[in-house]
């Protein structure tokens, strides 16, 4: 199995390059402050040298920025090492049975399956949709409180069996007095590969992509 776009580890890359600008252009004005100070002592009139308040003054400054480029530079460090940790971390995952909040899953061998919570038991009118958003079934069903598996055999509106793929699912659900009820979905599936070329490493199943920070859990396979 592996693991896609390893190369464009672009939320790591750009962060350093905003670090090292930074520091650049802090670098930049702590030499120039440098510059000055020493034209400022050379070119002193021994009559009336530079007040002693104000040299102490420019002299704070000066360690004040000598301290800022340290920082920024330790700053950078740590996101490297933050980075490659996550990275690290999302790699993990491959192999492993997740559960993310979601509305999409893939269709194979006629099943798909969805965890499904209800805040209240109520009839839903459920919506199932293919790559392309094109709807392919729509039924009713009487759900409970709580968690639940919702399953799906491919079956469409018009009597045939739809082909394996991705699909999506809706849920529009009303309680026993007809007020409407929040029913929250989530997918579930084998992480095959991981994505790094967005900020947040997305885990891939099949042609799905869960952001690392939506798994809710994970289950390794022995």
């Amino acid at each position: 199995m592996a693991v896609s776009g390893t190369s464009g580890t672009s939320g790591t890359s750009g962060t350093s390059s905003s670090v090292t600008g930074s520091t650049s252009g802090i670098a930049n004005n702590f030499d120039q402050f440098l510059t000055l100070l020493t034209t400022q002592l050379k070119n002193q009139s021994p009559l009336d040298p530079l007040d002693t308040n104000q040299f102490t003054a420019q002299l704070v400054q000066f360690a004040g920025v000598e301290q800022q480029l340290k920082t920024n530079e330790t700053l950078g460090s740590l996101l490297s090492l933050s980075a490659a940790g996550t990275a690290t971390n999302a790699v993990g995952f491959i192999g492993s049975t997740i559960t993310a909040d979601g509305t999409t899953t893939r269709l194979a061998n006629g099943k798909a399956d969805w965890k499904v919570n209800m805040a209240s038991a109520g009839t839903a009118t459920i919506t199932i949709k293919n790559s392309s958003g094109s709807v392919v079934q729509t039924m009713t069903r009487t759900l409970t409180a709580g968690d639940q598996t919702f399953s799906w055999d491919g079956s469409t509106s018009l009597g045939t069996s739809a082909p394996d793929g991705e699909y999506s699912i809706s849920i529009d659900a009303k309680n026993v007095l007809g007020e409407s009820v929040t029913a929250k979905t989530q997918i579930s599936g084998v992480v095959d590969g991981v994505d790094f070329t967005s900020s947040i490493p997305m885990l891939k199943i099949g042609s799905i992509t869960v952001p690392i920070d939506k798994v809710k859990s994970v289950v390794r396979s022995e």
